[in-house]
């Protein structure tokens, strides 16, 4: 059976998958998703006419001709901090020590800051003319109720989540990170920080794969590295589509005695959408459904799980996230270097992009080595047919 070209599996795979999954979420789960709702707010913000100052709330006309020989004399007849309320009502002469943030009282219509009066705290001396509602907050005069402050589709930053607080908001309808399940297949894994006995490697195809979902945003639900045995796959399979969103295992893709994904998936009826790609690295890749769960299973080949990520599993992310800055941008650059290996199908290269010019890293450049892709930030995308690449050939890169 002919192998699909990675725009065909994409499409395969995306009509799988809901396009954002919308919940109710908190303020602080919501960071960094997209709102799925305008935000309208249901109050005046602020919600009352607000001192901008520490001071005194007066009457303007009591301040004509004010000056440091000659200050207007008012009589301090309450105090209001930030967070109470005063219930008087200045009438001529009169004054309110007031804080920053606290409710003007009634009658006032400026706000006269501390350091142009003597202090006083039953009787104040100001030395300044004031105009009416000079250092005067306007209620609403952010926003007003029934104004819609953030629309649907908007990321949510912080600035974006403290619009939310400031309307009374403590939750919102966005599209949720995906929950996603992350296994690791192979007898020969040993995790980081145990003896390495002979015949192991350590498990580093998890490790990338997690620390990449964790800086696009998605810390996983699931992690685990499981032995070659089907069954055992099988069930940590069913077990995770009862959690995930979506599932993606490492290993075990190929056409070996211990290639065991192809069982545990047929062994718990899942339904299978392709095994192969037209590319290099990760052409053995598998993708099935299990009960409405994608189920990703990348080569085992460290680049080879690598690129793949970047390639095919991100823009299933963007899709389940209703995010398209998940997607990863295409460039164009010019090669620097030679890569002279051909590349019968398509094949991803790593290398390193600055300024529109492309270099490749030192050291091997085969699947199942990781240590050249420390310091790269694009993937090489080199046509089918491509005898080799050539110092001035332009290119098109995937920014990782």
């Amino acid at each position: 059976m002919e192998r699909a070209t990675i725009e065909e599996v994409m499409q395969m795979m995306l009509k799988e998958i809901p396009h954002g999954i919308a919940e109710e979420l908190s303020l602080l789960d919501a960071l960094g998703c997209e709102l799925a709702e305008d935000l309208l707010s249901p109050v005046d913000q602020p919600p009352f006419p607000r001192s901008p100052l520490d001071g005194y709330a007066v009457r303007a006309e009591d301040l004509k001709g004010a000056s440091e020989e000659c200050p207007a004399v008012l009589t301090v007849i309450d105090e209001v901090m930030a967070g109470g309320y005063s219930n008087a009502v200045l009438k001529e002469k009169t004054a309110v020590r007031i804080m920053t943030g606290a409710p003007v009282p009634a009658g006032a219509d400026c706000i006269v800051r501390q350091e142009d009066t003597d202090y006083g705290e039953d009787e104040v001396s100001i030395y300044v003319e004031h105009r009416a509602f000079e250092n005067y907050c306007f209620q609403g005069e952010d926003f007003k109720k029934g104004d819609c402050l953030v629309e649907k589709g908007t990321p949510l930053d912080s600035i974006a989540i403290g619009i939310a607080a400031s309307m009374g908001r403590d939750k919102v309808l966005a599209y949720r990170k995906p929950k996603v399940a992350v296994f690791a297949t192979g007898d020969e894994l040993v995790e980081p920080g145990q003896p390495l006995l002979p015949g192991k490697i350590y498990n580093s195809n998890l490790y990338v794969l997690v620390s990449r979902l964790m800086e696009l945003g998605i810390r996983p639900v699931m992690m685990q590295a499981v032995e070659d045995n089907e069954t055992v796959m099988g069930e940590k399979i069913k077990t995770a589509a009862s959690k995930a969103d979506l599932i993606i295992t490492t290993g075990g893709v190929s056409v070996g005695k211990k290639d065991i994904m192809h069982g545990a998936l047929e062994g718990i009826g899942a339904r299978r959408l392709f095994w192969g790609i037209r590319m290099k690295p990760g052409m053995p890749t598998l993708c099935s459904v299990y009960e409405n769960t994608l189920v990703i299973s990348l080569s085992g080949n460290p680049f080879g799980a690598v690129a793949n990520m970047e390639v095919l599993v991100r823009p299933v992310l963007a899709r389940l996230s209703h995010q398209d800055a998940l997607i990863p941008k295409v460039e164009e650059g010019i090669m620097e270097d030679a890569f002279l290996k051909e590349s019968r199908v398509r094949r991803m290269v790593r290398g390193v992009i600055a300024d529109g010019k492309v270099t490749l890293p030192k050291g091997l450049h085969s699947s199942g080595v990781l240590g050249s892709m420390m310091g790269c930030n694009c993937l090489i995308d080199v046509p089918a047919g491509t005898k080799k690449l050539e110092p001035g050939d332009r290119v098109s890169v995937i920014l990782c």
